[in-house]
């Protein structure tokens, strides 16, 4: 009876991390004071692992729509584990946001590029920068820098472009990236480490690539600058979760004079 018992505990553990926690997206809201003139809210994904517009992904579509963000910012791994770029057109053209869609690449696009990335996000109306800043708005920037593990990541010139003194928002792919931008943007996002993507209360996670010993899933802070690891959408290698649900970050930054922090 005892060993039935176990089995069947084991059984439901399994479903839970299959079929339940891989699809339940939580929403997490996150505030700090930049150095901007108005409020601007961004909606961050990263890692959706996608091969279509499945249930996760109608799902997280719903989720964005409630938030209603200013900008959509994607930290790479858009598409699945050796799955390929056209699988994630149909999701990724129903993105859309006042101030646009931003992107940058992660280690699975940078292995198996199209022959033409920013052709390709272009045409799904995604800007993707590749080493590279651009103005999000007047008042706040973006630099994108390639994936680290299979591209040419190259920070000065993803920062050559940014004014002095000008607010930064700072996108890579691998959080272990974030020394390099601490001190020169205000914020920085990334994803990566899928926040273990299996985790035992009270084990170290060990479900960690190359890229991410450092810095796993929350925030971070290093000279004034300040990093959030989302957990990301999808999954990679094996379909499960366990004690790391997928995550929509959603952050709103304020003005600095408004005295609101994370």
């Amino acid at each position: 009876m005892i060993m039935w018992g176990g089995f069947l505990g084991l059984a439901g553990l399994l479903a839970y991390a299959v079929w339940v926690e891989p699809n339940w997206i939580e929403v997490t809201r996150h505030q700090m004071t930049v150095d901007v003139a108005s409020p601007i809210t961004l909606a961050h994904l990263t890692d959706l692992h996608t091969v279509g517009l499945g249930r996760r992904e109608r799902r997280l579509l719903k989720l964005l729509a409630r938030q209603a963000p200013d900008a959509i910012v994607i930290t790479g791994d858009t598409v699945a584990t050796n799955g390929q770029p056209d699988q994630c057109r149909a999701f990724l053209s129903q993105l859309r946001a006042p101030l646009g869609v931003w992107a940058v690449r992660g280690n699975w696009e940078s292995r198996k590029p199209t022959g033409n990335d920013p052709a390709f996000y272009q045409s799904l109306g995604i800007r993707l920068l590749v080493n590279e800043s651009a103005p999000l708005r007047a008042d706040l920037w973006v630099a994108g820098l390639d994936d680290s593990i299979f591209g040419s990541p190259d920070p000065a010139a993803a920062l050559a472009g940014v004014p002095p003194g000008m607010a930064t928002l700072a996108l890579f792919h691998a959080p272990d990236d974030f020394p390099v931008f601490a001190g020169r943007c205000a914020l920085a996002l990334a994803g990566h480490a899928h926040g273990g993507q299996i985790g035992i209360p009270g084990l170290r996670r060990w479900w960690l690539p190359h890229g991410c010993r450092n810095f796993i899933a929350g925030w971070y802070e290093r000279q004034g600058s300040r990093l959030y690891v989302s957990r990301g959408i999808g999954t990679s290698v094996l379909p499960v979760r366990f004690g790391a649900r997928p995550e929509l970050a959603v952050m709103r930054l304020d003005p600095r004079r408004s005295s609101v922090h994370a």
